[in-house]
Formats: C-alpha cells, sequence, structure tokens
C-alpha cells in the first residue's frame, strides 16, 4: 500500500527551493528519514528487516519495502527468503537474488511523519552546509556587502548572499557602530563546514580588506599597472601599504593618494578614519625601509645582522618620535612590512654611542708609562753607543733584559735599527762580562 502526502510532498519542493538545494537531495533525505521511521514501527513487532523506501518524484507516493535475500535454507527471517516462497511471488526469482517486499505503511502515521520531520531537517541542514562550503570555499579573501541581521553578545550575524555570515566583535573595528538592516562592506575570512554557528566568516580588520578596498578604488591597481608588495594593518588605527608601479610613467604612490586625496579618503571613510601610509616599494632594502619609515625621514639604513634582519636606522633628532610612533606603531608597522628589525636612533644618541665607544677603545689601549721598561741600562752599565733610542728598538725587538741578549750573534743584532758592527760586538762582550763565559 502506498503512503500518499501531497502537503507534505508540496513542502518539500518549497524546502528544496527556499534552501537552494536539489531536489533530488531533499527527496533522498526524505526517503532516509521513512527507512528510520520504517525500522522504529516494524522494531515493534520484532521484525528487524533491511528496508528501502522510494518516492515517487512526481506525484509525492511513497512506498516502503522490506529487502529480503533469496536462499536455499532460510536461516534469518528478518533478512532472508526461501527459493520457493520467492518464485511464489516472482517465478523469475533465483538464488542469491534480493527482493523487495513492498510493507503496509497505513499504521505508520505519527511515526513516520515525525521521523520524517526530523530526519529532513538534519539533511536539509548538511546538504545547505555543504552548498554554503562550496559556494564559498573559492571566496575567501574576496570583499562583500552585508546587511546587518541581529546582534549577539560576542557577533554581528550578517546576511550575504541569502546566507548567515559572522562577524565576531573582535574582528569589527574599533568605530563600527552598526544598525538592524544596515548594510556593510566586509572581506570573507574563513569557512568552516563543522561549525555550529554560522560557517561564512567575515572581518574588518583583515589586511586583504584594506587590499580589496583599494583594487575598488584605484583603477591603476585593478589593471594590474600598480602593484601592492605588501600591506599591514593595527585595524582602527594605523596602515601601511607598499606599492609599486610596473610603468615607470605612473606614480604608484600619487595613483592610490588620487586627486587631493579623493582616492584613499573614500577608504579611510569606510575604515572609520584609519591612518594610511602609501610607501613606495623598493628592490634596495635601505630605500625600502626609509620609504616605510614614513612620515619620519631617515638619515642613514645600515644593515647590523643580515642574518637576522636586523637593520639601524638614524634620523634627526626632532624626527625619533614620529619614526618610533605613539606607543611604538610607526616603526611596529614599517618592521612588519618590511620583514627587516629596525632599530631606530636619533643622530644625537647615535652621536653619544659614537663617543662613548671611543673612549672605551682609549681606556683600554696601552698607555705609555704601563709599557714595559727595559734593564739593559742597569744591568749593562755604560756601553757607548748605546743610546735611548736604541735601547726602546731593542725593547721593541722583545729585549728587555741583557739575558735575552745572551745567545744573540752579531748578524742577528745587526737586524735592530741603528744598530752597526762595533756596538753589536761591545753588547755582546758586555752581556758575556754581565753574565761569564
Amino acid at each position: 500500500m502506498a503512503l500518499v502526502a501531497t502537503s507534505f510532498f508540496d513542502s518539500v519542493k518549497m524546502i528544496a527551493a527556499e534552501k537552494g538545494i536539489p531536489e533530488e537531495d531533499v527527496f533522498k533525505a526524505v526517503e532516509e528519514s521513512l527507512v528510520k521511521a520504517a525500522e522504529k514501527y516494524f522494531q515493534s513487532f520484532d521484525f528487524y528487516g533491511n528496508f528501502q523506501a522510494q518516492m515517487d518524484r512526481e506525484t509525492g507516493e511513497f512506498h516502503v519495502y522490506a529487502l529480503k535475500q533469496v536462499v536455499p535454507v532460510v536461516e534469518e527471517e528478518d533478512l532472508e527468503i526461501s527459493l520457493e516462497e520467492a518464485q511464489a511471488l516472482n517465478p523469475d526469482a533465483a538464488e542469491g537474488d534480493t527482493l523487495w517486499l513492498p510493507q503496509d505503511t497505513s499504521q505508520l502515521g505519527r511515526i513516520a511523519a515525525q521521523a520524517a520531520k526530523q530526519v529532513l531537517v538534519q539533511k536539509v541542514r548538511e546538504a545547505e552546509r555543504d552548498r554554503i562550503f562550496t559556494d564559498f570555499a573559492d571566496r575567501i579573501g574576496e570583499v562583500v556587502v552585508g546587511e546587518v541581521k541581529r546582534f549577539e553578545k560576542s557577533a554581528i550575524i550578517l546576511e550575504v548572499d541569502r546566507v548567515e555570515a559572522m562577524l565576531r566583535r573582535s574582528e569589527a573595528l574599533r568605530g563600527d557602530r552598526f544598525d538592524k538592516g544596515q548594510r556593510i562592506k566586509v572581506v570573507i575570512s574563513a569557512v568552516d563546514k563543522s561549525a555550529k554557528d554560522p560557517q561564512v566568516q567575515v572581518s574588518r580588520t583583515d589586511p586583504r580588506l584594506l587590499i580589496k578596498l583599494f583594487d575598488q578604488e584605484v583603477p591603476e591597481i585593478h589593471d594590474g599597472t600598480v602593484v601592492i608588495r605588501s600591506c599591514v594593518r593595527e585595524a582602527g588605527d594605523r596602515a601601511k601599504v607598499a606599492v609599486h608601479s610596473l610603468d615607470p610613467d605612473v606614480d604608484p604612490v600619487g595613483a592610490c593618494v588620487g586627486l587631493k586625496g579623493s582616492r584613499v579618503q573614500a577608504i579611510i571613510r569606510e575604515l572609520k578614519n584609519e591612518k594610511i601610509d602609501i610607501v613606495r616599494f623598493d628592490e634596495d632594502n635601505s630605500r625600502f625601509i626609509a620609504n616605510a619609515l614614513n612620515p619620519a625621514k631617515a638619515l642613514r639604513v645600515t644593515v647590523v645582522d643580515l642574518e637576522h634582519r636586523r637593520v639601524e636606522v638614524v634620523v634627526d633628532d626632532e624626527q625619533l618620535s614620529i619614526a618610533i610612533g605613539k606607543r611604538g606603531q610607526n616603526v611596529r608597522l614599517a618592521a612588519k612590512l618590511t620583514g627587516w628589525n629596525i632599530d631606530v636612533r636619533s643622530e644625537a644618541e647615535k652621536r653619544r654611542d659614537t663617543e662613548a665607544a671611543m673612549g672605551q677603545a682609549l681606556s683600554e689601549a696601552p698607555h705609555e708609562e704601563d709599557a714595559p721598561k727595559s734593564k739593559l741600562p742597569e744591568e749593562l752599565g755604560e756601553v757607548e753607543g748605546l743610546t735611548p733610542a736604541l735601547v726602546e728598538n731593542l725593547a721593541a725587538a722583545g729585549h728587555l733584559d741583557a739575558k735575552s741578549l745572551y745567545t744573540m750573534t752579531v748578524e742577528q743584532l745587526l737586524a735592530i735599527e741603528g744598530m752597526d758592527q762595533d756596538l753589536a760586538f761591545r753588547l755582546i762582550d758586555a752581556v758575556h762580562a754581565r753574565f761569564g763565559e
């Protein structure tokens, strides 16, 4: 007997249309729900069969079948049927076939309807999640306009292309204040297939929002003449964007700023007055770092440690606070933009450091009074021709006492500056007289 539910059939089609889900997926979900209902109903009569359900796609008529395998000897009555019984129902039945035996569904009633509803709701939810994931997974990074639908404790729920999207309050700008029904620009940041909350997550703090806004406002970026090489934000406060022109006749910074700042001002208004520094990208790291510290003017950029990407930037004394920025924001963003660790120093501070280093070096250098003194004059007494200058030359050569000259030859002594042959013989005689043969 068939279970006909025209109103339910119409509801299925309506749900499929509303949720944008293929009708076939919903029909299959209904068939699965009928199987569940049949299992629950017939098990109350100790009938644990293998059920299948079919729904006529044209009329909405339902049929429930118990599937039984044709066997020579029946061991499980709920799942098997003898060949003799099978052939009585279908003369063409053979061993190993599966027979679909129609079941009386007239008594399923409310149980079937309730089970169908539960499974249908679950299947519709799963199908809708699959559809949302498929539709939005390739749209991550895209800027969309969402309509504010409702407010929750930790998030704002928007409607984006007939789908609910979640803007967490941590992903909203500090100055954002929204009204129900208001339309706002957001960037699709993630799509979570398993989330209990709305799967589509959007953001207004993501740097990709700023990049896309520039793409919308600046034709030269949209057509590829000007390229955004890097973008960093401390959302709601300040951002830095590094731009580069592929056409030498196009000024990338000027293109982004626009006539009287019209282009960048439109973006600033959208981002609740977030300050935006547009800087010129340069393949030369030193020049790029200097540009990134805008609005401060760098005097010198010195690479301190190439391996760890550390640089020292010297600025005028009055530019130091500008270069560092409020709570270190300017230099912090410049470091993120360039990928270098930046140490900003004022010229006066650098000068003091240089003077201190020179003073330390001088203090560590050996003084003349600290230099070792030669013992030759007191040990050898007066030797004709052994002048103070020659004593210093001997000391410089490592001969500070008479004993160090004991094994010296005349030829070796003649290598000392200012030494002559007669003096060399006199020195050797004096040393040998001092220590004996």
